[in-house]
């Protein structure tokens, strides 16, 4: 005859075997439907730089929706003037039908410049900047260009010369 000690050790095994092998698949099927992306920009003006980075992941819930997070960080200078700006922001997508992506994404950048007056002054401004982008894009597969409007577009406190951006964006 079985032991009681015996049969609860062996059930308890199987249990747990049968636990872990549910949790794996749930993380693989979770990482399949992670996308990676994300922008770089760089612009020369007359005694301007100005380059960009911005990693980003989604998670994509079916064909039509898809949500995530980036990372941006932002380096200018105009002839003695520099500008640092780094932050992330939250985005969201979908897809209404194959080609047509509508976007929303809140941006939330901190920006540190120093401005220069004639070499006379001196001046440090640190302070925070919202964004708020809606945007259409045509999307192929993987690829995705289009117009966004920042509905919080402050012409003194934003980075970006106006509401009215082109992006591209790419995810594999």
């Amino acid at each position: 005859m079985i032991s009681k000690k015996l049969f609860l050790g062996l059930f308890l095994i199987l249990i747990s075997i049968s636990c872990y092998a549910q949790n794996t698949s749930n993380t693989t099927d979770f990482w399949n439907n992670v996308r990676f992306g994300g922008g770089l920009g760089f612009g020369l003006t007359n005694g301007g730089f100005n380059a960009s980075v911005a990693p980003s992941a989604i998670y994509q819930f079916n064909e039509q929706f898809a949500s995530g997070v980036s990372l941006t960080f932002n380096y200018a200078k105009y002839d003695n003037n520099k500008r640092y700006a780094y932050g992330g922001s939250i985005l969201s997508l979908y897809n209404p039908i194959p080609f047509l992506q509508i976007s929303a994404e809140l941006e939330q950048l901190r920006i540190n410049q120093t401005l220069s007056f004639n070499n006379l002054s001196t001046i440090e401004d640190n302070y925070w900047s919202p964004a708020l982008f809606l945007g259409l894009g045509y999307t192929d597969r993987n690829f995705t260009v289009g117009i966004r409007y920042d509905v919080l577009y402050d012409d003194d406190k934003s980075i970006y010369a106006n509401a009215w951006m082109p992006f591209v964006r790419v995810y594999f």
